[in-house]
C-alpha cells in the first residue's frame, strides 16, 4: 500500500495525498520517498499536467516528522555508517530539490511546473522541510496546528534542506527562534514569521491552492536567481557577520557548549551561507551526518523521542481496561493542589477543589484564573476557553461534593496524620469504584495506604512544581495497590499531557532520591571550602540546568532542613550527611531561607531576582588553598546522581532503565545531552564508570561506592541498555 497516491482533474492540476497506513499521522517512510520521487517524476514527465499540490489525508494534520528507521537503515547500508548516512541523505536532498526545481531549464530558469503544499494542520520536521521545497506554502486556518522544526529538542536538527532554506528564505536572524529553540507556531504565527505563505479557510484549502497552480505563477525560488542576496545579510556583509557573531555567542551561552547539534546547526548554516545553495545541501548533509553519529544526540533521540513516547503510549500500563478520569477531587488549593486542578481543567476534566475553607479553595481557583489572564494577554488563550475552563472548576470546602468522583488526589501538607484524616472523609464520600492517589513528594505511600479502607485503589502520583510547567509525573506503587490503580494513574497522566514513570515505593522514591544528593554534594564542597562559584559553574557546563546551590534555594532551605531532621531520625546512626546539615541548619538559622526569603546561597534583590552568591557563605567556610579541579567537581555532582539511579535499578524501585533515563531529564534536569543516567553511563563505558567511582569513593567517601550492578556490568563489559534496553532501544 502507497504511503503517496495522486489523483488528476479535469484541470490538469495532480492532487498527491500523503496517508500513512496505520498511523494517525503522517511519517516519512524509505517507502514515503520513494512513492513521492515516483509521482514527481509523473508530474513532471506527464505533458497533461499543469501542476501539483502536495496535502494530507489525515484530518487536521500534514505531517508528524520522519520515521528514524529511515535512519538506522541508513547506518546500515554501507560498512561506513557515515557513508550511508550522507548517501541516504544527499538522496532525500535530490528528492526535495526535483521538487523545488520542478523541471526547469538549469541555465535559464525557465518552464517548470508549480507545486503547491496545502497543510490542513501540523507539519513538524520533514512534514515541515518538504513544503518548503514546494513554490508555496498554503496552511487551513487551524488554531489546533503546530508548524515547525523542533528537531533541536532531541538533539539533532533540521538535516533534509530545512536549515539552508529556512536561513535562505528567513536570514539568520528571522530562521533562528525555529532553527535554534525549536519554536512551533500557530498557522497565523507561522504566516507572520514568513514560514508559510498563505493561511486559508481549511474549507478552502486545497482550492485555493489549486487556483494558485493554474495561475501561471513565478516558481524560481529566490536563491536559484542571479543576484540573490540572504536577507539580513550574508556572513561576510558587515550586517550579516554580527548576526551570525552575535548567534553563535548565544549558542554557547545557553548551550554551555554541551549540545553538539546546536553547534553543528550553527556551522552548517554559516558554512552554507558562503557557497551557493547545492553546495550548502551537501555542507549541511555532512553535519547532519556527524550529529547522527554523536553518541550524545544518539542518546536524546532515545530518552527524548522514543523513549518518552512509549511511556506516554502506556509501555508499562497494566493490561486492564481504558481508565479516563471524568471527575477529579483535588484536596488541598494549595500552590500544588490550584496547579493539578488547573491541568485537569485545561484537559476538559470536572474537578472538584476542596480545602478547609471555602474561601482557600477560591483562593485555588483564583490562580487558574491568573493563568489563564496571562494567556488571553500573550494571546494564548481567550475570554471564551478562560470562562469554560473555570466553569470545570468547582471551590468547596464540603466532602459531600466529592460524591461522583472516580479520582481523587490528595495534595495537603506533608503531614501523615493530615494526610491520613482527609483520606478518611474522602473515603466516606466516594463510590467503591474510585482511586485515591496522595501527591506526597517523601512520605511512604504503603505507610500513607493504611488509612484507606481499600489499600489496593491507593496510589502516589507525584507531580513537581509548578506543576502546569514540568513534564513528569511519579507514580508510586504500594506494596498493597493494585492494576487498576497504576492504570488509572497512567491514563490520567495521558489525560493531562504529562510523561509518567512507574516506581516502586521506597524512602524518596526516585527523583528526589536522585536530586537530593546532588544537592547536598553542592552543599558538602562549600563546607569543605571550595568555591561556591566553582561548584555552581561547574554544573552549568556539564549540562546541569541550575547548580545545586541555586536549586536549593528554588526548593528553599527550611524544607532541606526538614528532610534532613526527618531523614536522621529515621537512619540513626547510619545518617550520611552531618557535614551538610552543618551548613544547611547554620543557613537556617541565620534567616537565609532560599528564594522565598529572599536570601539563601544567593542575594537577591527585592523582586526575589538573584544578584549574586552571598559573600557570607566564604566567610564562614573559607575557601581552601587549593581548589578542586574541574572535572573532579563535575564527576561528583554527575556520579551522585548516577550511582544512585543504579541502586534504585537494583533496589527495584526502578523496574525500567527507559523510566530511569527520561524521569531523570524531566523530572529535575539531569544532563538532557547525556540522554539520562543510565546512558550516561553507557557512554562512558561501565568498566571506566565503575573504576571511576572507586576513585571518587577512596577520595571523597562510601557515597561514591560503586554498586555491585555496576561493578559486575563493567566486569563482563556489559552496557544498561545492552542488558536491560527492550530491543528497539539497544541501539
Amino acid at each position: 500500500m502507497s504511503d503517496f497516491t495522486m489523483e488528476t482533474g479535469a484541470d490538469g492540476v495532480a492532487i498527491i495525498t500523503w496517508d500513512t497506513p496505520g498511523k494517525s499521522m503522517n511519517v516519512m517512510s524509505e517507502q514515503g520517498f520513494d512513492d513521492l520521487d515516483a509521482l514527481i517524476d509523473r508530474v513532471l514527465s506527464d505533458d497533461a499536467i499543469k501542476g501539483a499540490v502536495l496535502t494530507s489525508g489525515k484530518p487536521g494534520s500534514f505531517a508528524g516528522g520522519m520515521d528514524l528507521n529511515v535512519i538506522a537503515r541508513m547506518k546500515e547500508r554501507d560498512e561506513d555508517p557515515a557513508k550511508g548516512i550522507f548517501e541516504g541523505i544527499m538522496r532525500v536532498h535530490g528528492i526535495l530539490r526535483k521538487i523545488e526545481r520542478a523541471g526547469m531549464d538549469p541555465k535559464t530558469n525557465a518552464g517548470g511546473k508549480p507545486i503547491a503544499a496545502a497543510l490542513p494542520g501540523t507539519a513538524l520536521g520533514i512534514g515541515l522541510e518538504l513544503p518548503l521545497a514546494c513554490h508555496r506554502i498554503f496552511a487551513a486556518d487551524n488554531p489546533k496546528a503546530k508548524i515547525g522544526l523542533p528537531e533541536i529538542l532531541v538533539g539533532i536538527f533540521p538535516g533534509a534542506g530545512g536549515t539552508t532554506r529556512l536561513v535562505r528564505k528567513l536570514g539568520a536572524m528571522g530562521a533562528s527562534p525555529l532553527l535554534l529553540e525549536g519554536k512551533l507556531n500557530i498557522p497565523a504565527k507561522a504566516k507572520a514569521a514568513g514560514v508559510v505563505d498563505e493561511v486559508v479557510p481549511a474549507e478552502d484549502l486545497l482550492d485555493r491552492a489549486r487556483e494558485w497552480v493554474l495561475s501561471e505563477p513565478k516558481i524560481v525560488k529566490p536563491w536559484d536567481e542571479r543576484g540573490y542576496k540572504m536577507p539580513g545579510g550574508a556572513p561576510y556583509h558587515p550586517a550579516g557577520f554580527m548576526t551570525f557573531l552575535g548567534a553563535s555567542a548565544m549558542v554557547n551561552g545557553k548551550t554551555q557548549g554541551v549540545y553538539p547539534a546546536a553547534k553543528a546547526l550553527l556551522s552548517a548554516a554559516y558554512e552554507g551561507a558562503l557557497v551557493p545553495f547545492d553546495t550548502a545541501l551537501k555542507i549541511e548533509a555532512r553535519w547532519f551526518t556527524g550529529i547522527l553519529l554523536n553518541p550524545s544526540s544518539s542518546a536524546m533521540i532515545r530518552a527524548l523521542f522514543l523513549n518518552k513516547e512509549a511511556l506516554e503510549k502506556g509501555a508499562n500500563r497494566p493490561d486492564v481496561p481504558k481508565q479516563t478520569v471524568e471527575k477529579l477531587g483535588v484536596l488541598g488549593a494549595g500552590m500544588m493542589g490550584a496547579g493539578i486542578a488547573l491541568v485537569a481543567a485545561q484537559a476538559g476534566i470536572e474537578v472538584v477543589l476542596l480545602d478547609q475553607s471555602r474561601e482557600a479553595a477560591e483562593g485555588g481557583r483564583a490562580y487558574a484564573e491568573r493563568y489563564m489572564d496571562k494567556g488571553i494577554q500573550r494571546g494564548k488563550a481567550t475570554a471564551e476557553s478562560k470562562t469554560a475552563l473555570l466553569a470545570r472548576i468547582t471551590p468547596t470546602d464540603d466532602y459531600a461534593a466529592l460524591a461522583g468522583c472516580d479520582l481523587i488526589v490528595e495534595a495537603v501538607f506533608e503531614d501523615p496524620k493530615i494526610k491520613a484524616e482527609v483520606t478518611a472523609k474522602a473515603e466516606a464520600v466516594v463510590g467503591e469504584d474510585c482511586i485515591f492517589a496522595t501527591n506526597t513528594s517523601t512520605l511512604p505511600i504503603s505507610s500513607l495506604a493504611k488509612a484507606s479502607r481499600r489499600p489496593e485503589q491507593f496510589i502516589g502520583i507525584h507531580f513537581f512544581s509548578p506543576v502546569e510547567r514540568m513534564l513528569l509525573v511519579e507514580i508510586i506503587k504500594g506494596k498493597q495497590t493494585g492494576a487498576r490503580a497504576v492504570a488509572k494513574a497512567l491514563d490520567f497522566a495521558r489525560q493531562i499531557r504529562k510523561t509518567p514513570i512507574v516506581v516502586n515505593d521506597a524512602r524518596f522514591f526516585y527523583a528526589n532520591r536522585c536530586i537530593i544528593p546532588y544537592m547536598n554534594e553542592g552543599i558538602r564542597m562549600v563546607g569543605e571550602g571550595v568555591s561556591p562559584a566553582l561548584i555552581e559553574n561547574a554544573a552549568k557546563l556539564v549540562g546541569m540546568p541550575v547548580g545545586p546551590l541555586q536549586l536549593v534555594d528554588e526548593v528553599s532551605i527550611d524544607l532541606g532542613v526538614k528532610i534532613a531532621k526527618a531523614t536522621r531520625a529515621a537512619m540513626g546512626d547510619a545518617y550520611p550527611d552531618a557535614e551538610v546539615d552543618e551548613v544547611v541548619f547554620w543557613l537556617a538559622d541565620e534567616g537565609r531561607l532560599g528564594r522565598k526569603a529572599k536570601a539563601g546561597f544567593y542575594d537577591y534583590d527585592a523582586r526575589g531576582k538573584r544578584t549574586g552568591l552571598w559573600p557570607g557563605l566564604t566567610e564562614k567556610f573559607p575557601r581552601a588553598a587549593e581548589q578542586p579541579t574541574l572535572i573532579d567537581v563535575q564527576h561528583r555532582l554527575l556520579f551522585i546522581q548516577a550511582l544512585e539511579a543504579v541502586r534504585a535499578l537494583e533496589d527495584g524501585v526502578l523496574e525500567d532503565i527507559r523510566e530511569g533515563d527520561v524521569g531523570a531529564i524531566l523530572g529535575w534536569g539531569f544532563a538532557p545531552w547525556s540522554g539520562g543516567p543510565f546512558s550516561w553511563l553507557d557512554m562512558l563505558g561501565t568498566p571506566y564508570a565503575a573504576a571511576r567511582s572507586a576513585q571518587l569513593a577512596e577520595a571523597f567517601g562510601r557515597r561514591f561506592a560503586v554498586p555491585e550492578l555496576l561493578a559486575e556490568m563493567g566486569r563482563k563489559g556489559q552496557t544498561f541498555y545492552g542488558r536491560f534496553g527492550r530491543s528497539e532501544d539497544a541501539a
